[in-house]
């Protein structure tokens, strides 16, 4: 286990300085978002929250943002007949909110039309070309519209019938394109940038590393860097040639420099990322591209790409054509927002596509948040069995005795002494669903071990009331909840911090290292919090409401959720590690 903690802390990037830089792609505005960018954005966002609450001494840094230029931008503000720049803010403005309410908390949101992105962009541009490293040549390629990019040959499929080709990739359709541009020297870059990817841990999931290491082992071509201003107008103009615009990926990428103040010194107490999480459409791009540009410029390239795969919907692939796009806050009006953060984290794996469907969801949601979680807050709280509200001591004496006499007993003290460890060893690498599996573990044996002590038997004026005994099991079962709570604040935050308030757990109290403390790992001395605590009054014991089928309303547009069909090896599938 410590070898593979080891291990984890070398892929995701952790190093003994005070800052952790972690980006999630900046997201086209061609469209509005959907659970795939969201899914982006959650990731990132669990990893930063763990950093924070593993190593509060770390400065831990998200950035997230927009990417606004390129020609699919120029045709969506046409087709919806508004100016660009006004479609522009439009569209990141929903990013903003979408974020916003699934509790993304990034320190800068950036967009590529701000004047000190322009302003990095403009410097990266003339360090390459003052480096040599950009050359102007006459250029023909096949290129495509909806990707912003130029495609070999053998990155192509033509249709016989049609004569069209077509991205094998994306499927979108490509046109043969004749212009003067300039170009970036990749091909001086091969050998540096297959060195970079094969460092240890460097792309992970693993599977992402071959896909880089395939496409290195045959030579890379010189890449275009920009397009012809009469055709691409709406990008940021070539430094001292206004006929050319910057090519539209070479401008996205540098937003993580702008994000941290590139060109100014300040840049570089952030520098390199520690990890940037990509979706697999483009990793081409940052695990190729990416590194090249920056390597010519003299600049470090990141510690680790954390590559994702993609969601289907009802088993099929999610596409404006097909109508399954799910919109994530129409979904969240199904499920809550933190409801669908959990459905993302708990169901997905990076290393394969994740499945959406209203059935998985809701019986995800309801089995494990509704009542394995909150159903035993409600129990532990019911004024039956609690009547003065609260978090009880344990008595030493019954602690022992119900450590002795009740194999639940037992099974939940060895479940919650395995938590911290197991679950920071699953964060450490990013596997969010074996955290929630572990938690959710935890939550099991303390449900069992609430069932086979049998406190209503011990309320007082029952026949075997026992007021000592009663609160100590009580006791036990808020340190279970109480260590779930904490482990779960990066995936649920909203409802972990709800679930620490109603047991009256101060802030300072919700750290990782307070995971220490409960009747499992001090049973012989003041366990859990010590002294008796009164509940906070203030807040429900309901957690999260079940979602009835009644009252549902669908999170897809146009098209009604079908039940999924589960392959039965997926629960083996999904617990698989990547490492």
């Amino acid at each position: 286990m410590l070898l593979r903690r080891i291990k984890c802390l070398r892929y995701l990037g952790i190093r003994c300085n005070s800052s952790h830089y972690v980006t999630t792609p900046i997201f086209y505005v061609n469209a509005a978002p959907h659970i795939g960018h969201l899914y982006s954005a959650v990731i990132a966002d669990a990893h930063c929250r763990y950093q924070r609450l593993r190593y509060p001494e770390q400065h831990v840094r998200l950035c997230t943002g927009t990417d606004e230029h390129g020609t699919k931008i120029q045709q969506a503000a046409s087709l919806h007949g508004i100016p660009v720049a006004k479609y522009c803010d439009d569209i990141s403005q929903r990013y903003r909110e979408v974020f916003r309410s699934a509790s993304i908390q990034p320190e800068d949101f950036i967009r590529t039309t701000e004047d000190r992105h322009k302003r990095a962009v403009a410097n990266f541009w003339r360090t390459l070309y003052t480096r040599g490293h950009i050359y102007s040549a006459a250029y023909s390629g096949w290129y495509c519209v909806s990707d912003e990019t130029f495609l070999t040959d053998s990155q192509l499929r033509l249709d016989e019938a049609s004569g069209t080709r077509y991205s094998l990739e994306s499927g979108h359709p490509v046109e043969w394109t004749e212009e003067t541009n300039y170009m970036f020297r990749l091909s001086q870059f091969q050998d540096d940038v297959g060195h970079w990817v094969k460092a240890e841990a460097r792309i992970r999931p693993a599977k992402f590393e071959k896909i880089l290491l395939d496409t290195l082992s045959e030579p890379l071509p010189d890449v275009s860097v920009s397009r012809p201003s009469n055709r691409v107008h709406w990008a940021i103009p070539v430094p001292d040639d206004e006929s050319q615009t910057v090519y539209v990926w070479l401008d996205a990428l540098v937003n993580y420099l702008s994000s941290v103040g590139y060109p100014e010194e300040q840049f570089s107490a952030h520098w390199p990322p520690a990890q940037q999480v990509i979706g697999k459409d483009i990793l081409k791009f940052h695990g190729i591209y990416w590194p090249a540009f920056l390597l010519a410029a003299g600049l470090k390239p990141p510690g680790q790409l954390y590559v994702h795969s993609h969601w289907t919907v009802d088993g099929q692939k999610m596409s404006k054509s097909k109508h399954n796009v799910v919109d994530p806050v129409q979904a969240a009006r199904q499920y809550t927002m933190e409801g669908l953060r959990y459905f993302l984290l708990r169901e997905g794996v990076a290393h394969s596509d994740g499945n959406y469907s209203h059935v998985k969801a809701q019986r995800i949601l309801n089995s494990e948040l509704a009542d394995t979680l909150g159903n035993l807050l409600s129990r532990a709280c019911a004024k039956s069995l609690n009547p003065g509200q609260i978090y009880p001591s344990a008595s030493a004496e019954h602690l022992a005795d119900l450590l002795r006499s009740l194999d639940a007993a037992k099974r939940l003290q060895d479940s919650l002494l395995q938590l911290s460890e197991r679950c920071a060893s699953h964060y450490e690498c990013n596997h969010f669903h074996l955290v929630a599996d572990t938690a959710m573990a935890a939550l099991h044996a303390a449900n069992n071990f609430f069932e086979s002590s049998k406190p209503w038997t011990l309320k007082a004026g029952a026949p075997d009331g026992n007021q000592a005994r009663l609160e100590t099991i009580i006791a036990m079962t808020m340190d279970a909840l109480r260590l779930s709570g904490i482990v779960l604040q990066p995936i649920i935050p909203q409802l972990a911090n709800r679930l620490l308030d109603k047991l009256s757990v101060p802030a300072a109290q919700r750290g990782w290292n307070y995971l220490a403390e409960s009747f499992a790992t001090k049973p012989n001395s003041s366990p859990g919090l010590g002294e008796s605590r009164q509940l906070d009054g203030q807040t429900s014991a309901l957690l999260f409401q079940r979602i009835l089928e009644e009252t549902a309303v669908t999170g897809v547009k146009e098209q009604k959720p079908q039940p999924a069909k589960r392959s039965k090896s997926k629960k083996k599938e999904r617990r698989e590690t990547t490492s």
